[in-house]
This record gives C-alpha cells, structure tokens and sequence, in this order.
C-alpha cells in the first residue's frame, strides 16, 4: 500500500509542478501573421493590381502638380 500512495504522490507532484514553456517547436504566432498578411497582399494585388496601379500613379501625380 505504501508503494501505491508513494507512486501516486510522484504522479501528483509530476502534474502539479510547473515546468519552464519550451515554445521552440511551436510556430509563433506573429510567423503566422505574417504569412497571412503576405498571401492576403499577393491575392489582392493579383486581383486588382491595374487600378492598384492606376490608384498610385494618379497619387504621385498629384503630389507633383
């Protein structure tokens, strides 16, 4: 009996204790983002990339007159 609470308060105590994170295999989440943000750039570009253009060139346009 001695054996089976001795093991059970190792278990407890394994759970319990608070151990440093090691985030060095999880991806951060500011990688993520970034990714995203870079995809959602390229697709709007691709989509809209004349009046995108447009949209600059008549902005630097105005700012020399």
């Amino acid at each position: 009996m001695e054996h089976l609470s001795l093991a059970l308060a190792r278990l407890w105590l394994a759970v319990e204790t608070r151990r440093p994170r090691d985030e060095r295999g999880d991806v951060p989440g500011w990688v993520l983002v970034t990714v995203m943000t870079a995809g959602l750039v390229m697709v709007i570009w691709g989509i809209a990339r004349d009046q995108l253009g447009s949209m600059l060139r008549d902005a630097l346009g105005s700012v020399h007159n």
